[in-house]
């Protein structure tokens, strides 16, 4: 058995499914929701991207260093951003969730709050992850600031970690939830839900 293989994860709010080509065209519609490929400091693909992107994540499945998910609202079915696990370190217990973006309206829901507890509880209680670690751009102030709510600890910042698409530099935040914070994160998580 892999250590990543595609599953469905649900919660009351939201279910994580395994990406498939045929989300394309609801999750082009999502990424319209909010024009989010107009942000600079993050990489959503265009409505008409969006099947090369899916098509890349895909790939990256198969090389078994993704595991890339769409994110269903379950109040009406509707897709509204996609979530994975990346830089996969089977051999360390160790990834990375990221490459998440949701449409503007599914912002500020508790629908990432939901998506991430189901990741992290999958990620320690099932894969046995010793480290869950999250990375965005140093000036995505409302990504680092949804990753510290989480309960998410700072590592560091990789300074010019990586070339974006227009050619300027990015600062990269690290940042981390280990085997032994996971239970009080859990239930942070789930007392914010509840609320």
């Amino acid at each position: 058995m892999a250590f990543i293989e595609p599953i469905t994860l649900r919660g009351a709010h939201v279910t994580l499914e395994p990406l498939a080509p045929d989300h394309a065209d609801a999750l082009a519609l999502a990424a319209a929701d909010g024009k989010l490929w107009e942000l600079w400091y993050t990489t959503v693909p265009k409505p008409e991207a969006m099947a090369a992107e899916i098509a890349r994540r895909l790939q990256l499945l198969s090389a078994g260093s993704m595991l890339p998910f769409a994110v269903r609202r379950n109040d009406n079915g509707a897709l509204c951003g996609m979530t994975t696990y990346m830089n996969v370190d089977a051999a360390h217990r160790r990834v990375e969730i990221g490459s998440t973006w949701h449409a503007q309206s599914a912002q500020r829901t508790g629908i990432n709050t939901e998506s991430k507890l189901l990741l992290l509880n999958h990620a320690f209680d099932t894969l046995g992850c010793i480290a869950v670690e999250f990375r965005t751009n140093y000036m995505n102030l409302q990504s680092r600031a949804a990753i510290v709510r989480l309960g998410a600890k700072q590592d560091g910042i990789l300074r010019n970690h990586q070339r974006l698409a227009d050619g300027s530099l990015r600062d990269t935040v690290v940042f981390s939830i280990i085997e032994s914070e996971w239970p009080a994160v859990r239930r942070h998580l789930q007392f914010k839900l509840a609320r």
